[in-house]
């Protein structure tokens, strides 16, 4: 989500100044590689380059393929075959081992459902959403449709092109999509041509609510703000929760802790961390969070402090269920041997990134299949 805030910064940036714009969206994948599909890099007229399709070694070709495409003013799928190291004629020694097709979309500034548009759409409305995105690999001289279609979870379609066909023949897998939460690969004929179809599922950035606003709380917010997530500080102290030490923080809330979720807006990707240092503070949260569908709550501090809050929760005849016990993550964070407040919050940071994609948070290493599901 943060590579998708920034393209759409640089182009508000670049729009404004009169500059033109390509768009460079990783489509599909056969075998490996650094970044898969879905991944972005927008190209301004000048050569500034925001985002990445690769870990760096697609991005000089990928730059003069977009200056091309300014030229022809038209969108071009480009292949690049990196399984077969010694015939690659691009990214020599990449050590990906896939074949990569690379979709360059001109952006006509004036078209109010250009993909950027589409992009900036699927962010404002911090929801899942679905994105399409349409290109041919049989034929590249082909029209290239590029991204044409957002969905939302309500049914509301927002598309670029007017195409019935495309619409219905798609809503199935928009159904299918949104259940399955991940994205997808189909081929449909559209107007008699067999058409690839990237259909993307686009997640809202995680919203990260750390509850205390000590020295401890500001590694926390700036990791998780570098990633995209949104992020709220909240702390019963003035003194310590001021806009001046949280400066990338969307929200900065002095609150009693009977008041917090009264003024926090709850969905499926929030989280939140307690770590005040006021035990009687945290008690009184973790008493108001436990009786929500939040997905994660975090408890900084050892193993006995969560056992006293648990009985002390008890003695206030709160129920404790496995399915409440299930999001408490207590100590929080992942077992790195961190000491620092700055190793701490990365521990924590990649638990919450863990637990929201589903995953262990074990060591690649040990991992049997390939990194990324196909």
């Amino acid at each position: 989500m943060k590579e998708l805030l920034d393209i759409v910064h640089a182009y508000d940036s670049a729009k404004k100044a009169g500059q033109a714009c390509v768009l460079a969206t990783v489509v599909h994948l056969e075998g490996s590689s650094y970044r898969g599909p879905g991944a972005r890099m927008l190209v301004l007229e000048n050569g500034l380059m925001i985002g990445a399709i690769s870990g760096g070694c697609l991005e000089g070709d990928a730059l003069k393929k977009a200056l091309l495409t300014f030229t022809e003013k038209k969108s071009r799928l480009i292949t690049y075959d990196t399984s077969h190291e010694e015939e690659a004629s691009v990214g020599i020694q990449l050590g990906c081992e896939g074949v990569i097709q690379v979709l360059f979309e001109f952006i006509q500034i004036n078209d109010p459902l250009n993909p950027i548009e589409l992009l900036r759409k699927a962010i404002a409305i911090r929801q899942e959403a679905v994105l399409i995105t349409l290109f041919n690999l049989k034929d590249k001289r082909e029209i290239q449709i590029g991204t044409c279609l957002l969905a939302e979870p309500d049914g509301t379609i927002t598309s670029s092109i007017k195409d019935n066909d495309l619409k219905s023949s798609i809503q199935p897998t928009l159904t299918e999509i949104f259940t399955q939460k991940k994205s997808s690969f189909k081929d449909f004929t559209l107007q008699g041509v067999l058409t690839n179809v990237f259909i993307e599922f686009i997640a809202p950035p995680i919203s990260l609510v750390i509850v205390g606003a000590g020295n401890d709380a500001i590694p926390m917010m700036q990791i998780a703000s570098i990633l995209g997530w949104e992020v709220k500080i909240v702390d019963g102290r003035n003194t310590h929760a001021k806009a001046d030490r949280f400066i990338s923080a969307c929200q900065i809330l002095v609150s009693k802790p009977a008041a917090v979720l009264e003024q926090i807006k709850i969905d499926s990707k929030t989280c939140f961390v307690l770590m005040t240092h006021n035990y009687n503070y945290d008690l009184q949260m973790m008493h108001a969070l436990i009786e929500t569908e939040i997905n994660y709550i975090g408890l900084l501090g050892p193993k006995k402090k969560l056992e006293k809050i648990l009985t002390d929760l008890k003695l206030k005849a709160v129920d404790i269920t496995d399915e409440k016990l299930a999001k408490i993550y207590g100590p929080t964070g992942l077992d790195i041997g961190a000491a620092s407040p700055e190793e701490i919050a990365t521990s924590i940071i990649a638990e919450i990134q863990a637990v929201f994609n589903h995953k262990k948070g074990t060591m690649l290493k040990w991992k049997k299949d390939q990194i990324h599901s196909a």
